[in-house]
C-alpha cells in the first residue's frame, strides 16, 4: 500500500498538537515578562504612525531572552495599526544570513518589488532601486537586521548608509532597528554610524527559573495534548534553562526535544528522562553545528587551544595561544591573521561557549585573558579536522606538532 510507511507514524502522534509553538520562529500572541520592553519598543516606533521617522534603535540582550519574539511582535502590531494616509511596513532580516551590505540592500530591493539578482549588480546600482522602490510613495519602513554585530564585523558601510538613506528620500522614511547578544559590538564601528545606530537602547535581561516556568507553561498548554506532560517536567526544564543564563529559547528547545523523543520512542507521556535525553542530544547537536560552520581561521585558533592543553599547559593566555597559532598557520600552509584579530576570534568562540575565558590582572604588566576548553577535547579534535583546509593535521601528533615546532 503506498504511503503506509508514513500512515502508520502519523497514527503516534499521540504527544503534541503543534510543535512549532516550541520553536524560536513562533511570534506567541502573548509574551510574559516582556511587558516594559514590549511597551519601551512601541514607544520608539509610535512616530510612525504618525508619519514621522522613528529614532533608530539596538536592542541588547543574551540568546534567549525574547529580543527577536518581541521585535516581530511590535512590528506586526505597528503594520495592523498602520492606515492608509501613512503604511509602516516590518522588514525582518537575520543578519547571519543576509550578511553582507550587497545581500542586505537586494533583500531589501526585492520585498519592495524590485528584480534585483543576489549577487552581480554593482552595489551602488542596488542603493538606487532600494532608495527608488522605498520613494514611491509615503510611507515608514523598519528595517531590522537580527545578529547585527555580524554584519558590522565585516564592515559598517551599509549601517552608514542605511543610517543616512533619508537624505536621499522624499516620500518614505526608514528606521533601523538592530538587534544583537554583543553589548560592545558598537565599538567596532565608525563613531558617526555608531551615534545615529543607537539613538535609542533598550536592553533584555535574562529570564529567572520562575519566568521561564510561565513562558513554558503557557507555550506547553497550546503544544501538547493534556495530561501528556509529568508534573516536574516544566520545572525540571525551567531549572536547567536557568543554569545556561536565563535562555528560554533554550528550555524550548529542551521541552520540544523531549516531546519528539518521548514520541518516537512511541511512549504516551514525557518524562524526565526524555528530558535528560534531550539535554544531551542539544548539547551535541549545538556543539557540532557551532564548530563544523567555524571558518578556517576560527577552527585553527580554537586548535591551538586544543593543543595547549592536550601538552597540559597551565594558564593557557591569549599570547600562547597566539604564539601556538603562529606554529601551525605553516602545517597548512595558511597565512596568520594579527593578533588582535585573534583576541577578537578568541572573544567570539567565548561568546559561543566553545571556550570559556577569564579575565586575570598581571599587576603591572597588565591584564590577560586565560582560556579553557568547554567542549570535550576528543570530539572537538574530530569535528576541526573534518574541515578539508586542515587535513593536514590529522597525521600529526600533539606530541609531534610539539617536536616540529621546537
Amino acid at each position: 500500500m503506498p504511503g503506509k510507511l508514513f500512515a502508520d507514524l502519523l497514527k503516534k502522534n499521540d504527544i503534541f498538537i503543534s510543535r512549532d509553538v516550541l520553536r524560536s520562529t513562533y511570534t506567541p500572541s502573548e509574551l510574559p515578562h516582556r511587558e516594559e520592553q514590549v511597551n519601551s519598543l512601541a514607544s520608539v516606533l509610535v512616530p510612525a504612525l504618525r508619519g514621522e521617522t522613528p529614532s533608530n534603535v539596538v536592542i541588547y540582550g543574551k540568546t534567549g531572552t525574547g529580543k527577536t519574539a518581541v521585535a516581530k511582535y511590535v512590528g506586526s502590531e505597528l503594520e495592523a495599526a498602520s492606515g492608509c494616509d501613512v503604511g509602516c511596513s516590518f522588514v525582518y532580516m537575520n543578519c547571519e544570513i543576509v550578511d553582507t551590505q550587497y545581500r542586505v540592500l537586494a533583500h531589501l530591493a526585492r520585498r519592495f518589488g524590485r528584480d534585483v539578482p543576489m549577487t552581480g549588480w554593482p552595489t551602488d546600482q542596488v542603493y538606487e532601486e532600494v532608495r527608488d522602490a522605498l520613494d514611491e510613495k509615503r510611507r515608514v519602513v523598519v528595517v531590522v537586521l537580527d545578529e547585527v554585530d555580524k554584519l558590522a564585523r565585516k564592515g559598517d558601510d551599509i549601517l552608514y548608509n542605511l543610517s543616512r538613506i533619508n537624505s536621499d528620500l522624499d516620500q518614505a522614511k526608514v528606521s533601523l532597528m538592530g538587534i544583537s547578544n554583543d553589548l560592545k559590538f558598537t565599538e567596532f564601528l565608525d563613531p558617526r554610524v555608531k551615534s545615529s545606530l543607537g539613538e535609542d537602547e533598550i536592553v533584555f535581561p535574562p529570564y529567572n527559573a520562575e519566568q521561564i516556568r510561565d513562558i513554558l507553561g503557557h507555550r506547553a498548554a497550546i503544544s501538547f495534548k493534556p495530561g501528556v506532560l509529568d508534573e516536574d517536567i516544566i520545572p525540571l526544564c525551567s531549572a536547567l534553562a536557568a543554569q545556561e543564563h536565563g535562555d528560554a529559547r533554550r528550555a524550548l528547545d529542551l521541552l520540544r526535544v523531549s516531546g519528539e523523543l518521548a514520541e518516537r520512542a512511541g511512549h504516551s507521556k514525557v518524562t524526565e528522562v526524555h528530558v535528560r535525553s534531550a539535554r544531551a542530544k542539544i548539547e551535541r547537536d549545538r556543539v557540532k553545528e557551532v564548530v563544523t560552520t567555524l571558518p578556517t581561521q576560527s577552527k585553527l585558533v580554537l586548535y591551538s587551544v586544543l593543543v595547549l592543553e592536550e601538552q597540559g599547559a597551565r594558564n593557557v593566555t591569549t599570547g600562547t595561544v597566539y604564539n601556538m597559532y603562529k606554529q601551525l598557520c605553516p602545517l597548512v600552509d595558511m597565512d596568520y591573521l594579527t593578533h588582535r584579530r585573534i583576541a577578537d576570534l578568541i572573544a567570539e568562540l567565548d561568546m559561543l561557549g566553545i571556550i570559556h575565558t577569564v579575565v586575570v590582572s598581571k599587576g603591572r604588566y597588565g591584564r590577560t585573558k586565560e582560556i579553557t576548553l568547554s567542549v570535550s577535547l576528543d570530539k572537538l579534535k574530530v569535528m576541526i579536522l573534518d574541515d578539508y583546509h586542515l587535513k593536514a593535521l590529522s597525521s600529526t601528533s600533539t606530541s609531534s606538532i610539539q617536536s616540529r615546532l621546537g
